[in-house]
């Protein structure tokens, strides 16, 4: 009779664990995408004009408008775009009253040239962003074929001598079509708390079956 009520207590315990783990990713899933919905809600909101000292907590996905030009200096960083394959991300300095900005303006192929000049002053619409993608395996810049690996803000405004600021174009400003912008959106955030919240609750079904069988077997061995 001990190791019935051994096995209860277990199927018990352990039923209710993964209940648990699974309300957790459902109340997960609930701030997730009250997060994503706030900011689809930046990212589409009214551009306003770039602030005197733009940080990644407050103004990260902030829409702006700047008037100015592109200098001529650019550098690619390698990517891929989704249907297409591999490529370049186009990250060009542009100059607007006396400050030097970083502007991500899209997509190019591997096989396709391109030009990022642009005479005369234009304005652009876009978001400011600070993406995280450098880890301890992003490969070293290769600047002598200016390839980069990764939109490391900091470094890349260090060697293009700009601010540490980064728009994401929203539309094309270029007369070259080669370019395709790549406007910033929530597709690239995750969003996987109910597919995490399905399995553990099928665990908890699971453990609770085999519980009961294991139970009903223990206790016919002793009929």
């Amino acid at each position: 009779m001990t190791r019935v009520w051994f096995i209860v207590f277990i199927g018990f315990a352990g039923t209710a664990c993964l209940l648990s783990l699974g309300k957790w990713q459902i109340d997960r899933l609930h701030w997730k995408t009250d997060l994503l919905e706030k900011i689809d809600q930046k990212i589409t909101e009214v551009p306003v004009i770039l602030p005197a000292k733009p940080n990644e907590d407050d103004h990260k996905y902030l829409s702006v408008e700047i008037l100015g030009q592109y200098t001529g200096e650019s550098i690619r960083v390698l990517a891929s775009r989704k249907h297409y394959g591999a490529g370049y991300r186009i990250i060009s300095v542009f100059q607007t009253n006396q400050r030097r900005l970083l502007v991500d303006q899209g997509f190019v192929g591997l096989e396709n040239t391109y030009d990022v000049s642009l005479a005369g002053d234009i304005s652009l619409l876009g978001n400011l962003h600070w993406p995280d993608e450098v880890d301890t395996f992003t490969p070293t810049p290769d600047l002598k074929n200016n390839i980069w690996f990764a939109r490391d803000v900091e470094r890349i405004a260090s060697f293009l001598r700009t601010e540490p600021v980064l728009l994401i174009l929203k539309d094309s400003s270029l007369k070259d079509k080669n370019i395709t912008p790549m406007p910033i959106d929530t597709s690239h955030i995750p969003n996987d708390h109910l597919q995490y919240a399905l399995t553990w609750f099928s665990l908890a079904i699971i453990w609770a079956l085999m519980s009961c069988l294991f139970v009903w077997t223990t206790r016919r061995k002793r009929l």
